[in-house]
């Protein structure tokens, strides 16, 4: 079963940077989608981004929110993913959570965070005004 790990989170000032990561273990291969998705308090989870097994980024589910501020990128040796934020705003305050998608099935054929099949266990990013 594959397993996911993020980290990076923490507090940042308003218009400060964060990259965060999602290490993966126990993968067969990296041929499956990876998506970004973040939390807020009391509401679903909000998908900020994903990424095809060959690198290419897909923000096709992403909020007009993150447009142009959201970078999801992928290693294709270690297979870790990574979220690059900037600009970042209080309003991006929340958890934000990896996910993987099953094994040979790319982004475009993934519906929603339902589609996902592992998840990490989220890390938390507060943004001070």
């Amino acid at each position: 079963r594959v397993q996911l790990v993020e980290s990076g989170g923490g507090t940042v000032q308003s218009g400060g940077s964060l990259r965060l990561s999602c290490e993966v273990s126990n993968a067969v291969d990296n041929d499956y989608c990876m998506g970004w998705f973040r939390q807020f308090e009391g509401k679903e989870r909000e998908e900020v981004g994903r990424i095809d097994p060959d690198g290419t980024p897909r923000y096709t589910q992403y909020p007009d929110s993150v447009k142009g501020r959201f970078t999801v990128s992928r290693d294709a040796a270690t297979g870790t993913v990574y979220l690059q934020m900037n600009s970042l705003t209080p309003e991006d305050t929340a958890m934000y959570y990896c996910a993987a998608g099953p094994i040979g099935r790319w982004c475009a054929f993934i519906s929603g965070a339902a589609g996902f099949r592992a998840w990490g266990q989220g890390t938390q990013v507060i943004v001070s005004a």
